[in-house]
């Protein structure tokens, strides 16, 4: 459990490290660029620390489907991103993708972090 909370904690900063991106235009406002930085390095040292207790194929490609996926939500609701079928489709894809590889994953959550 302790893997996947700790996954689910870099979801958010990857999120947030991504929303800030677009407040940053480009890097020429102050306050949204260190939110980049800061959102993406607590992203990646989250991300490292869920791998202790989550396959590396798993836990990356949760991460990236579910950062995708609700980035896209992100950018529709708060920034007026265009939301079609198409967009519609391809979130579906991706949570189907996050489920299936969930889902046919051997790996079995560990309360002890792997010694790799």
């Amino acid at each position: 459990m302790k893997g996947y909370i700790l996954l689910s904690l870099s979801i958010v900063c990857e999120i947030f490290g991504t929303s800030m991106l677009k407040l940053s235009n480009g890097f020429t406002v102050l306050l949204p660029s260190f939110g980049v930085v800061l959102g993406f390095v607590l992203a990646f040292y989250f991300l490292a620390l869920s791998l202790k207790y989550i396959s590396l194929s798993l836990g990356y490609g949760i991460w990236a489907g579910a950062g995708t996926g609700l980035t896209t939500l992100v950018g529709i609701i708060f920034f007026k991103d265009a939301f079609n079928v198409i967009t519609f489709i391809s979130l579906a894809v991706i949570i189907l993708g996050v489920i299936l590889l969930n889902s046919s994953s051997s790996d079995k959550e560990e309360e002890k972090p792997s010694s790799a």
